[in-house]
């Protein structure tokens, strides 16, 4: 009966997303406002507890996998921007390609490794 139960439950995942780091990082957000809304008295912070746990599982049971791994890339890309102290980041405006210059350089001249066009930006 159980192995019935396991084949049924692995049939179920094939095909499914899994995990990621954007799940991880809602599944640890979730954990968090929950257990602040538990150890004070803002009880509507844990009911909210529930709004990325519940976003996390749904994107571990999606079947979208372009969708989730677009979602995924865009939290790393912003993550890293945020993390990125040192660097400026802009996008060509004939390819919209994200070019990274370094901070405090003042105006200067960029040009886009992808298409050649080149553009003024104060960084």
């Amino acid at each position: 009966m159980l192995r019935k139960l396991g084949e049924k439950f692995r049939t179920f995942l094939y095909g499914r997303y899994g995990s990621d780091k954007l799940n991880l990082f809602l599944l640890g957000l979730g954990v968090v406002l929950c257990l602040v809304g538990s150890f004070s008295r803002l009880y509507l912070l844990g009911l909210i507890a529930y709004v990325p746990l519940i976003l996390a599982i749904f994107r571990m049971y999606s079947r979208n996998i372009a969708r989730r791994q677009q979602e995924n890339r865009r939290f790393l890309q912003m993550f890293t921007r945020l993390r990125d102290r040192q660097n400026r980041y802009f996008s060509c405006p004939r390819c919209r390609q994200k070019v990274r210059v370094p901070r405090g350089k003042g105006k200067i001249l960029i040009k886009c490794p992808a298409c050649g066009e080149r553009f003024a930006k104060r960084t």
